[in-house]
């Protein structure tokens, strides 16, 4: 079996995107097309297919006519992730995907959890987020951590797919690396040999990350009509 296409991406985030395409490719092993969905200035998903029905897809999609209401109220990754595929699932009228990452930091008690993406404040860059973290933890005797990702998967009528994947490590002192994207260049995986998300090649990340073993079995899932 293949991949249930088309589908829809429920994030304007470019960098997760690309990471859940190459993962997806991966894991199902044929290619990924993918197309932006706009409205007005902002993307608010991406429209994903088989290249070569790609152009159909997007000739034929049920087109944006207002801004989809994604806030993230949830108390929970799975929560948030529910939010935005259903959001944009219900815009388009196809099946939707949609994950919800966190960061826990034991020696902050699990913070930032699911407010990793705007931990240092509404607009907060990726070296916004990081330097807050590295701030709050100067005086911190362990720096223990683990990131989660829930991956969803919801169509129209209500049914979902779920899986989650998580990776321990620790956060370094100082960020390394120039690849990933968050807070890659101080995490470093217990699973590796030293080196953050940031030294590693997108394949050595996503064979232990987070997002890898959640879209990977969410993926499985999907090939099987699980």
């Amino acid at each position: 079996m293949t991949l249930p296409f088309p589908l829809v991406i429920a994030s304007g985030n470019v960098d997760k995107v690309r990471e859940i395409c190459e993962i997806i490719a991966d894991t199902a092993d044929q290619p990924v097309g993918a197309f932006a969905l706009t409205y007005g200035d902002d993307t608010f998903g991406f429209l994903l297919d088989a290249p070569e029905r790609l152009a159909e897809s997007i000739a034929t999609h049920r087109p944006l006519v207002d801004v989809p209401d994604v806030e993230e109220t949830g108390s929970t990754l799975e929560e948030n992730a529910r939010i935005k595929a259903r959001a944009l699932g219900d815009a388009i009228g196809t099946l939707a995907i949609a994950d919800d990452t966190g960061l826990e930091v034991d020696a902050l008690g699990g913070a930032p959890g699911i407010y990793s993406a705007r931990y240092a404040g509404a607009g907060a860059t990726y070296d916004d987020n990081v330097a807050k973290l590295l701030r709050e933890l100067e005086s911190a005797d362990h720096r223990q951590a683990r990131f989660a990702t829930v991956a969803l998967a919801r169509w129209p009528d209500g049914r979902e797919v779920v899986r989650r994947g998580e990776v321990e490590g620790r956060i370094s002192s100082a960020p390394k690396g120039d690849r990933g994207f968050g807070y890659d260049p101080v995490f470093v995986p217990v699973e590796g040999d030293g080196r953050t998300f940031a030294e590693m090649t997108p394949d050595e990340k996503h064979s232990v990350s987070h997002r890898g073993r959640g879209f990977r079995a969410l993926v499985t899932a999907l090939v099987e009509g699980d």
